[in-house]
């Protein structure tokens, strides 16, 4: 929180993105086991993970441990779950009084779920559905996420995820949704833009009541959402999502943090000029991303906190301890300095990453990352 601040901690804090693939193999179990029959749940598998390593957590819950409350009680509904070729199969099906959503979700033993089959086919001749795809919430109930934030307790942040508007979070609910949404945006924007706004009118009404509850922050952002639509697309939906969002949410005292992997550079520049965003990652290098660390740490580490920014694959995945403690020491000397930097990876360390690369970078942020 105090690298969020722009301030100095006593050493810089190390924050590994090991959300989903590290915690899901450590806990021995078929990933099924975790994202389908939550035995244990990813919070808990994450939760062991920072135990496991002594890293700084950051938890961020999208409303599954805070539950929306629904003026119009239609549910999805589940279906037997089936197995195919090794994987689990689970079909849901939302009935409505002007039709029936489905969608299908292919479970894996050793990697993360994938939705295979999305409720919206036409987004065009889906009109009358987006209102029962984002209903209206009446209240949340906050129970369980009451009791996951006291048992997190003093192991980093937790937080909410309020993902910004784009191709990259519509394409969720839309089959081949950045096609659609890419041929609609050039020749029927009139579409687009109506079930932006259906989407948004349920998205503020959820921030209002995140906001209630008082996280140590808000993350904001999602995968590639940069990197999968053109620059100027994401200025158009996203960055005033953003600019609202780290307004109301400074006004209430709580930090913001933006995640997107991918190319990023120009991202953090309209981010620390337009935005009161706390702070931003996973400022990926090349190949994977365009940011340079020592660049934007002289542009803009007076403005926002830096996040970032080993390679996941190059460095973590396939290099040795060595390899982790000169790049996490170059990461340290390129932004710690002054304050305002969090040491982490690229987006998402592979599964097979090797526990001591993890433990290295550990050692490295509480020995050399620590401050005079």
């Amino acid at each position: 929180m105090a690298a969020m601040r722009l301030e100095k901690p006593d050493c810089v804090p190390v924050c590994p993105d090991t959300s989903n693939m590290v915690p899901c193999r450590l806990t021995g179990k078929p990933f099924w086991d975790v994202y389908l029959h939550r035995n244990p749940d990813l919070y808990t598998a994450y939760r062991n993970t920072v135990d496991f390593f002594g890293f700084d957590g950051w938890w961020t819950d999208y409303f599954s441990a805070v539950k929306p409350v629904l003026k119009n009680p239609l549910e999805w509904r589940a279906l037997p779950v089936t197995e195919t070729g090794g994987r689990l199969i689970q079909r849901s099906v939302l009935e409505t009084p002007e039709g029936t959503l489905q969608k299908e979700t292919t479970y894996y033993p050793a990697d993360s779920p994938t939705v295979t089959e999305k409720p919206i086919k036409s987004l065009k001749e889906s009109r009358h559905l987006w209102k029962y795809l984002f209903p209206e919430v009446t209240r949340i109930d906050p129970s369980e996420f009451i009791l996951q934030k006291k048992d997190w307790g003093e192991r980093g942040i937790y937080g909410i995820w309020m993902p910004a508007p784009g191709f990259n979070l519509w394409f969720d609910w839309i089959e081949d949704g950045i096609t659609q949404c890419s041929v609609l945006y050039f020749e029927e924007k009139d579409v687009l833009d109506e079930f932006n706004a259906v989407f948004m009118k349920h998205y503020w009404t959820l921030f209002e009541m995140a906001l209630e509850l008082r996280p140590d922050f808000i993350l904001t952002g999602g995968s590639g959402g940069f990197a999968l639509q053109s620059p100027a697309i994401w200025r158009e939906y996203a960055l005033p999502v953003v600019k609202e969002l780290t307004r109301r949410s400074m006004e209430a005292g709580i930090p913001t943090m933006i995640h997107s992997c991918g190319r990023q550079a120009e991202m953090v520049k309209w981010c620390a000029e337009e935005t009161d965003l706390s702070c931003i990652n996973p400022l990926e290098r090349p190949p994977m991303g365009d940011c340079d660390l020592r660049e934007l740490k002289r542009l803009y580490g007076g403005k926002i906190c830096l996040m970032g920014n080993l390679h996941t694959t190059e460095v973590m995945l396939f290099g040795s301890t060595t390899d982790v403690e000169a790049a996490a020491k170059k990461a340290i000397d390129d932004a710690a300095a002054g304050g305002g930097f969090i040491l982490s990876t690229g987006d998402q360390c592979g599964r097979d990453t090797p526990d001591e690369n993890i433990r290295r970078l550990v050692e490295v942020a509480r020995s050399y990352g620590k401050y005079e």
